[in-house]
Formats: structure tokens, C-alpha cells, sequence
């Protein structure tokens, strides 16, 4: 059976991002504070994802709110959401150290999950976790038109078999799936924070990440019209469109490794705060 991403494979420069993101995240493997404290650091890194992802969102909040909220104080229902989605994709990761990949939901269960974890508290309760049917999604209006209702849940549901049948690098598999979130806005609101929580889960769970702390979302905070530009380019679905998406997904996995190591160093020296 052919593997539905491996043309992917030749597109121009995704060779290339595949090895750089795999490069940057065995390197990243070695740090001393992954022997003993991975989870510290992990878990260090979740906070960022959030506060990053909420800022691609336009919540733009300082690190010390976002702490503050994992310990149950303050009160922001888009952060609140975001973290809550990252405590539940933390909870599919395995541990480090452990061999073979995580048994996930089905998509379309996954995403329901991943959502209603995101959005529940802001948005109207009918629409938490469900796949928009006739309705427009509120976010993301530049990306172009979203389909609704059968063809919105055929995509799913393509997507859905794609990523059980290939077995192609784990930054091509993640990069795909974050993209087709972008592009298909599966539910009226809070797309981004789904699709970036789903891409962090697909990087540790297909082995790329096995420490599950490269935060890829750094990178989208700090340039949102490249990143929003290319996931316009990915959603036309041209072989430069998509190219230039895995290409701009490696990068963002590398910075994410360096924002890593730069958690990892903390944590050994103790100045978290």
C-alpha cells in the first residue's frame, strides 16, 4: 500500500526540515536535565506552549499569569482553555524513556476532546467539541473558505485514515495534520489552539520529541503573519504551498529545541520562576 504523505518527501527543501528538526531534538535528548527531571522540564515547556499559542490567539499574556493559573489562581477563560488542552495532550504523551508509539483516540474523538479542554468556559456549550455543520468559522478568516457539514467530516475522516496509514518522519505527519486544522476549521471557534495542541502531541507521540518539551510555538508567537501567510500557502494545497509549510514547521521545531534547552538549563539551575 503507498504511503498517502511520502510524495511529500520530494517536495523542495522538506528533506532537508526533516533532518534539521530531527538533528535539533536528538541533540536537544542529551541534556543532562532529561535524566532525572524530564518531567520538571516537560512540564516547564507546557507552560510556555500555552502562553505562546494564547498569543498567536492574541491573548498575550507574561509567563508569571499563565504559572499563576496552573496552580488554580487568576482568571482568563482563553488561557485557562489553552492550558487545560495542554494538561490533557501532556496526558497522552508517554514517558520518556518508554518504546513504541501512544494509542490515541480517532481523530474526530480527539479533536472533540482537545477542544472541548480549549474552549469550554468561553464559547456556547452546543458548539464545544463539535464539528461545525452549516455555520462559518469565527477564526482564522484569512485562510480562505472552510468547508461544513458532510464535506467538513469527510475531510476529517481523511485525515483521520491518513495518519494511521503513513509512516513518514513525525515533522511531516505533525506539520500536515496542524495545517489541514488551520485550513479546515473543524469547529466554530478556537481552531488554532486545537491544531497547535495537536501538533505538540503528534511531535512526541511519532518519536521526533520523545521529551516532549520543544516549544514550536515560540516561533509562531514571535512571527504571527509568516506563520498565518504560510498556512494560507499549505491550505491552497500547491506543492510550494505545502513545501514552504513543512519547511517553516522545521524551523519552528529547531527554535522550539533551543527554547528547550534553554528550559533544561533552568531546571538544573534551579532559577524556574
Amino acid at each position: 500500500m503507498t504511503d498517502p504523505l511520502a510524495p511529500l518527501l520530494e517536495l523542495a527543501g522538506v528533506a532537508e526540515a526533516v533532518e534539521r528538526s530531527r538533528i535539533a531534538c536528538e541533540e536537544l535528548r542529551w541534556h543532562e536535565a532529561y535524566r532525572r527531571r524530564w518531567r520538571e522540564v516537560r512540564a516547564e515547556a507546557g507552560l510556555r506552549a500555552t502562553r505562546a499559542s494564547c498569543a498567536v490567539e492574541g491573548a498575550r499574556v507574561p509567563l508569571s499569569f499563565v504559572r499563576e493559573l496552573a496552580t488554580g489562581g487568576g482568571s482568563d477563560p482563553v488561557v485557562v482553555g489553552a492550558l487545560r488542552a495542554t494538561v490533557l495532550v501532556e496526558q497522552w504523551m508517554p514517558a520518556l524513556g518508554v518504546s513504541g508509539s501512544a494509542a490515541l483516540p480517532p481523530l474526530r474523538q480527539l479533536l472533540a476532546r482537545v477542544h472541548a479542554a480549549a474552549t469550554g468556559g468561553w464559547l456556547d456549550e452546543p458548539d464545544v467539541g463539535r464539528l461545525r455543520v452549516d455555520e462559518a468559522p469565527q477564526d482564522l478568516t484569512g485562510l480562505g473558505p472552510a468547508p461544513v457539514g458532510d464535506e467538513l467530516a469527510a475531510r476529517i475522516d481523511l485525515l483521520d485514515r491518513t495518519l494511521r496509514a503513513t509512516a513518514v518522519p513525525a515533522l511531516v505527519v505533525g506539520a500536515v495534520v496542524h495545517g489541514e486544522l488551520l485550513a479546515l476549521r473543524p469547529f466554530l471557534a478556537g481552531n488554532g489552539l486545537v491544531a497547535r495542541a495537536v501538533h505538540r502531541l503528534l511531535l512526541t507521540t511519532r518519536g521526533l520529541d520523545p521529551t516532549g518539551s520543544v516549544v514550536a510555538e515560540a516561533a509562531w508567537a514571535d512571527a504571527l503573519n509568516p506563520y498565518l501567510g504560510a498556512a494560507a500557502g499549505f491550505a491552497t494545497g500547491t506543492p510550494e504551498g505545502v513545501a514552504a509549510w513543512v519547511r517553516a514547521s522545521g524551523d519552528a521545531v529547531v527554535r522550539g529545541a533551543t527554547e528547550a534547552r534553554a528550559i533544561a538549563d533552568a531546571v538544573l539551575a534551579g532559577s524556574l520562576g
